[in-house]
């Protein structure tokens, strides 16, 4: 078997930024990246002109080196009002420090043009004050999908200079004890290598290896929350007020029926719906493009509803993978798509009306009935939603509005930490989405960035 120092599981921007950090601090160190994914530049969606998810075993939307952000549309929260909780770990002060320290790598390997900085803005904070809405802005820079694809590929070729060796499809099923050697880490293909630390960075879509991991380690775990909802697409003028001042709205809305929690998140101007298969289930997200003849004339976001379960209930992640399951069962196979007229009439939507649509469906979903599956609370929060941001969108509640369903984010566990290192048992840490910390690229790669210091400073 072979031996390293130091191996990380998973080449998303955690690991990545984990790996270039201790190169520079501890460079003599035997260093190792295993990616359940392929190498980024062989990543490659063969959905195509189809425009609908064929279900690879491993989609290279989600999976592979940069990670799920490496198609991402490449917006960077500078700061922590949004995008996790790493700011409520180690003081806002210290979590600004480490995403500065991303922003200046990003900078570096940036080769294909300046990035734009959006600002904040106190007049659109107002106007969604006034209807009832919070808007979460702050400063936000965007790279778009094509120079976010560029700089990832260059700090990936400086990380492999650097020494550090690179595994893709090395999908680690689990990690066992090896006395002196450490760690034992076991892949599907077959293969074993031992290392006398490891940082586990799988990311969202490693909650379940996260989960067992604990379970065979004796970490304590806490239910935290889970999101499900709707991609939402329209007409990409409703939102240019917000988008051309702020290019990303974050929006809180506390419904009425059931105060819940809704959030509008993950805003793509002039962008494109897309489908993912996480482990089998196909769910909805969206991107962007930075070159102008790549974007299209409409805008969306998703709008998801915040749940946090309680004793007895200790399986959320099933729970919203259930919910998506039974959308693709619908959806035969596939993402469902609705018009919100449709939706609010109660009928499901099918392809005739969808072809008259006014908002053209940039990805090519099933026509089809959204409230066959997404459950009563969570629905009624998401038609509640849509119509406090029409207040300060007009358009948004319009008809030919669609919902593509189900889009869900799950961060079912928070591991407790030994210490304030993110270490999980001695030797193992663990950073990014997965850690059940981090819900952005930001402050994912700031916590890689903080825990290579701390290993180096052992």
């Amino acid at each position: 078997m072979r031996k390293y120092d130091i191996a990380i599981i998973g080449g998303g921007i955690g690991g990545l930024m984990a790996a270039y950090r201790l190169k520079r601090r501890i460079p003599e160190a035997k260093i190792v990246i295993t990616e359940r994914g392929n190498t980024l530049e062989k990543r490659n969606c063969p959905a195509g002109k189809n425009r609908t998810c064929v279900h690879c075993k491993h989609c290279s939307i989600t999976s592979g080196f940069a990670g799920a952000g490496a198609f991402s549309d490449g917006k960077f929260n500078l700061g922590t009002a949004y995008g996790g909780t790493l700011g409520e770990e180690l003081g806002e002060d210290n979590a600004n420090y480490y995403i500065s320290e991303v922003d200046e790598i990003l900078n570096e390997y940036c080769t294909s043009g300046i990035p734009k900085v959006y600002f904040s803005n106190e007049e659109l904070k107002l106007k969604c004050l006034q209807n009832n809405l919070r808007l979460l802005d702050m400063n936000v820079k965007h790279l778009g999908t094509d120079n976010n694809f560029i700089t990832m590929q260059n700090l990936i070729k400086r990380i492999s200079e650097d020494g550090t060796e690179l595994l893709p499809f090395y999908d680690c099923e689990n990690i066992t004890e090896s006395g002196e050697e450490g760690y034992i880490l076991h892949y599907a293909n077959g293969e074993k290598i031992t290392s006398d630390k490891i940082i586990i960075a799988t990311g969202r879509g490693g909650a379940n290896f996260v989960s067992d991991f604990c379970r065979s380690f004796g970490v304590h775990m806490r239910s935290n929350y889970v999101d499900i909802g709707v991609r939402v697409e329209m007409k990409d003028i409703i939102w240019k007020e917000f988008s051309d001042q702020i290019y990303e709205p974050k929006i809180l809305y506390k419904t009425k029926t059931f105060e819940d929690r809704c959030r509008m998140f993950c805003f793509n101007k002039g962008g494109l719906v897309s489908a993912e298969n996480n482990h089998g289930i196909i769910t909805a997200n969206g991107h962007s493009y930075a070159e102008p003849e790549k974007k299209t004339e409409n805008c969306n976001f998703a709008i998801l509803s915040s749940i946090r379960f309680t004793e007895p209930f200790n399986q959320p992640t099933e729970y919203v993978e259930s919910i998506s399951r039974l959308a693709n069962m619908i959806g035969r196979g596939n993402v469902l798509v609705q018009r919100f007229g449709d939706l609010i009439r109660g009928r499901r939507t099918n392809d005739h009306r969808l072809g008259q649509n006014t908002v053209i469906p940039t990805l090519r979903a099933t026509a089809g009935d959204i409230s066959l599956v997404l459950p009563h609370r969570i629905l009624t929060n998401i038609i509640e939603t849509i119509y406090a941001l029409d207040k300060v969108a007009p358009g948004t509640a319009n008809d030919d509005t669609l919902l593509y369903g189900c889009e869900s984010k799950y961060y079912s566990i928070r591991p407790e930490f030994k210490n304030d290192k993110f270490e999980l048992v001695d030797g193992v840490y663990i950073i990014g989405d997965g850690s059940g910390i981090c819900r952005g690229l930001s402050q994912s790669g700031a916590m890689g960035i903080y825990v290579a210091d701390r290993i180096a400073d052992i």
